[in-house]
C-alpha cells in the first residue's frame, strides 16, 4: 500500500488531506491565474507574452504594458488578500446565475475575468505568494484549513525547515559550549 492510498478519517469518515472539488467546473480559472501570475519571464518581450497567449488560445494578446500593470495589481493583492484590485485594463463581464461569465476577447480579458470569478466563488484568498526569497511563485492553497505556505514543500518549504533546524543546532550548541567553558 502506498502512502497516497492512505486516508485519515474524521467524524464524517475519510479523508484524503486536500480539498478536492474546492473550484469545481473553475480548475481551468485557477490554473489561467496561476500561469498569469508566474509569468515574471514571459513578459519580458511582446514575442514572449503573444507565444503564451497562443499557447493558452486566449485570442489576442493585447497591450504587453496593460498585462504588467495587470499581474503587478493582482500580484500585491495577494499578497495582501483583499481581492482582486482595479488592473490597468477594462474587462467586460456578464453575469451568469451570479457568476462573472467573460464577454471580451483578449486574453488580459479571460486572466481578469477569471479573477474576478474566483473572487465571486470565494476562493481568491487561496491565492499566495510563496514567501521564499528567492521563490516568489504564486500558488492556490487547497488545504483544507487554508493553512499552505510554501508553493512546494519538497523544495522551498524543506530548504526553510532545514535552514530553522540549523540555525536552532547551532544556537544549542553555542549555548552547550558557553555552558562547558564556565564550569
Amino acid at each position: 500500500m502506498y502512502s497516497s492510498d492512505v486516508l485519515t478519517h474524521n467524524r464524517r469518515g475519510a479523508y484524503s488531506g486536500g480539498v478536492t472539488g474546492l473550484t469545481v467546473g473553475w480548475d481551468h480559472d485557477v490554473e489561467l491565474l496561476l500561469d498569469f501570475l508566474n509569468t515574471r519571464h514571459v513578459l519580458d518581450s511582446e514575442a514572449s507574452w503573444r507565444a503564451w497567449v497562443t499557447e493558452r488560445g486566449l485570442g489576442r494578446s493585447g497591450e504587453i504594458a496593460q498585462a504588467r500593470a495587470a499581474r503587478a495589481a493582482l500580484r500585491s493583492s495577494i499578497e495582501g488578500s483583499s481581492g482582486p484590485q482595479t488592473a490597468a485594463g477594462v474587462v467586460h463581464i456578464e453575469l451568469t446565475d451570479g457568476v462573472p461569465m467573460l464577454a471580451s476577447s483578449d486574453a488580459l480579458g479571460a486572466v481578469l475575468a477569471a479573477s474576478a470569478r474566483l473572487a465571486v466563488l470565494g476562493s481568491w484568498e487561496r491565492f499566495k505568494i510563496c514567501p521564499a526569497d528567492d521563490c516568489l511563485r504564486a500558488f492556490f492553497d487547497r488545504s483544507r484549513n487554508r493553512s499552505r505556505t510554501w508553493c512546494s514543500m519538497q523544495v522551498c518549504g524543506n530548504r526553510e525547515k532545514a535552514r530553522t533546524f540549523r540555525k536552532r543546532t547551532r544556537a544549542q550548541n553555542t549555548l552547550q559550549n558557553s555552558t562547558l567553558a564556565t564550569v
